[in-house]
């Protein structure tokens, strides 16, 4: 059977995660083999939304498409560049008269094998937005007959809405990757209806944190209900990320890996530093 290696890495936050990016995805493409990587952006920008420069590095760093989530917006600049991008994705149940598109589909490097990555966001404590159950499956039977290996990112707060969406296209899709809550979670399997699944990455930035921020104004916000300003941590550096083989033949997932890489900026030889802007 003929089978092809997607990686995915969850939500990178600030510049800590953004860092890791840039020192790690291309050694762990080739030390699993991987044809082909997804990377999570909404909150590559000091925690919230991506900037069209950070995107271009993203890309650079070994990324091959890029998934988001309801943080999108949060820097103005990026509207015209996401019209233009197609590989940078929105949630396909926006509006369609919102900036870019929630699906993308292309070869798999020159292996000739296509692949499809669709961005979905939840409603529950979310944003008032279209279905993502209806509108998933619409945009699953649009999919071109020669297209079998189809990834999605589900951008979700609640377990429960991420695990009934995984049942609800089970056997319909490879992979139902849960991001958001920055938690990485330990329920990654392969359905026998051949679809891969976890309910959150987990994140690639600080640790040592609240969701990947610093710990003081969060700790501030629960006390004091007043807001507060955040900004990313920056100690206990990790890249999450899931390692999934799929079969070209069907698109069936056959295994699921999940990763979970320190990473520490003092350990990088000078001459092996990536520069980083700040955020």
């Amino acid at each position: 059977m003929s089978e092809l290696t997607v990686m995915f890495v969850g939500d990178l936050v600030g510049r800590p995660g953004r860092q890791a990016a840039a020192h790690l995805i291309k050694p762990l493409r080739e030390k699993h083999n991987v044809d082909f990587c997804i990377c999570n952006v909404e909150n590559a920008a000091g925690g919230f939304g991506v900037t069209p420069e950070m995107s271009r590095k993203v890309f650079s760093y070994g990324a091959d498409v890029q998934t988001s989530g309801n943080h999108i917006w949060d820097r103005v600049q990026i509207l015209d560049y996401i019209s233009d991008e197609p590989r940078l994705l929105r949630p396909a149940n926006y509006p369609p008269t919102a900036n870019g598109r929630g699906v993308w589909v292309g070869e798999i490097g020159e292996t000739g094998h296509k692949i499809a990555v669709m961005n979905l966001m939840g409603r529950v404590y979310m944003n008032n937005i279209d279905c993502p159950f209806r509108v998933g499956n619409r945009e699953i039977n649009a999919l071109p007959d020669d297209v079998k290996i189809v990834f999605i990112d589900f951008h979700a707060e609640a377990t429960s809405e991420k695990q009934a969406f995984a049942h609800y296209v089970d056997g319909k899709v490879s992979v139902v990757a849960g991001t958001h809550t920055h938690v990485p979670t330990a329920d990654a399997h392969v359905t026998p209806r051949g679809t891969a699944y976890i309910t959150d990455v987990g994140m690639t930035g600080p640790y040592d944190s609240v969701l990947g921020m610093d710990k003081g104004p969060s700790l501030g916000r629960f006390l004091t209900g007043m807001p507060k300003r955040f900004t990313p941590a920056t100690d206990d550096v990790r890249l999450c990320a899931i390692i999934v083989r799929v079969s070209t033949e069907d698109g069936r997932a056959l295994a699921i890996e999940r990763l979970e890489v320190p990473f520490n900026l003092a350990n990088v030889q000078v001459d092996d530093l990536v520069k980083v802007d700040e955020d």
